[in-house]
């Protein structure tokens, strides 16, 4: 198959890394694969693999990240077989491109649709939803048929690599470069700084916690976000206990210095970051948001916290924080198998081929 993936930019966001993530999986499939921006550059456009086509509309970066000139007059050039849409702005302008050629949209948001998007999934081919909430929204919220709608959760972009030898070495050279104790315990969250991600209110949280506890919340990514943050750590008398790392562009040796994983996002369809902290061992406690309760086995991997309950939050983290080592070992084993089992990539990446062959059953023709 003659394979589109479609993206405004290669910023450092969940969804991103899944494009990236899928177009080098197909392009490794045998599939001739082109990833096609509407801006050039950003952050993980190093990560894309060699034997993908890579493609931009802007020649240069104005951006603008909802800007795609010529974007039908290219797709007629590249001739695709099918265009899967990544992404907002992507999926806001994808019914440009039907009926000519068919299109898969993907719903992977919590926020409120713009018209343009409601568009889009009207005159699709197929819809892939990323959570059973997702997919269960567009039917009934949005008047979909459900055949149009298929169900693919995220795949894990890091799954774990490293030994337990080098775990500890991550574990150690990133406490030592953030300047963490060996006894503290790292509550971290991987997310960029956009104020849907809420990272806010996790400082919120972590500052009705008792002073005796040794913790550390660490908050990684890049972001508009970001600066508000740093400010409210300070304003809080927290900056020697809140931690911002930056942007990292493969976050596994922070999953290995942590020990818990925590999340407020206010607008989700399935947390990339809840899976891959569990998958490489840590538990995770959570606010409620759309597709959360996908993400883990409750009570076993993590914990769901009605949205705005501080108090049970931060009951949940204390009890995380003084379980014993034969605890977070169990909870760490059972986090990993159930990440690992559902959503190991080779299996979401089959179901995306699966769908797409359905879709055309003479593809190339």
């Amino acid at each position: 198959m003659r394979l589109l993936v479609l993206q405004d930019h290669l910023r450092s966001g969940g969804t991103e890394r899944q494009s990236i993530l899928l177009a080098n999986a197909f392009a490794a499939a045998g599939h001739a694969t082109t990833l096609l921006t509407f801006r050039p550059g950003g952050a993980l456009a190093g990560t894309v693999s060699p034997s993908v086509a890579r493609s931009s509309l802007q020649s240069l970066d104005l951006g603008l990240d909802w800007f795609a000139p010529g974007l039908r007059r290219r797709v007629r050039t590249l001739r695709p077989d099918l265009v899967l849409l990544m992404g907002r702005m992507a999926n806001c302008l994808g019914w440009r491109l039907t009926p000519e050629v068919p299109v898969v949209a993907t719903m992977r948001t919590g926020k409120p649709l713009p018209a343009w998007f409601r568009r889009t999934l009207r005159a699709s081919r197929h819809i892939v939803a990323n959570s059973r909430e997702a997919g269960d929204h567009l039917v009934r919220a949005h008047g979909l048929a459900p055949d149009k709608v298929a169900v693919i959760p995220n795949s894990l972009v890091f799954p774990p690599e490293a030994d337990a030898v080098q775990e500890a070495t991550h574990r150690a050279e990133w406490r030592a470069r953030l300047g963490t104790p060996p006894e503290a315990r790292v509550l971290l969250c991987v997310a960029m700084f956009r104020p849907e991600k809420n990272q806010r209110e996790l400082i919120e949280i972590v500052r009705g916690l008792p002073d005796g506890l040794p913790w550390e919340l660490w908050l990684a990514g890049e972001g508009p976000a970001r600066s508000d943050c740093q400010r409210r750590a300070a304003e809080a008398g927290l900056a020697h206990r809140v931690r911002f790392p930056g942007f990292i562009t493969d976050p596994s040796p922070l999953y290995a210095a942590a020990d818990l994983a925590v999340h407020a996002s206010r607008s989700e369809a399935l947390s990339n970051f809840l899976i891959e902290a569990q998958a490489h061992g840590l538990p995770v406690v959570a606010a409620t948001a759309q597709g959360i309760g996908e993400c883990f086995l409750p009570g076993e991997t993590g914990w769901m916290i009605p949205r705005g309950d501080h108090a049970a939050f931060r009951e949940r983290l204390r009890d995380c924080l003084a379980a014993g080592p034969e605890v977070r070992a169990r909870r760490g084993r059972a986090a990993r198998a159930f990440a690992r089992e559902n959503f190991a990539p080779a299996r979401q990446v089959g179901a995306y081929l699966d769908l797409f062959a359905r879709l055309l059953p003479s593809p190339g023709r």
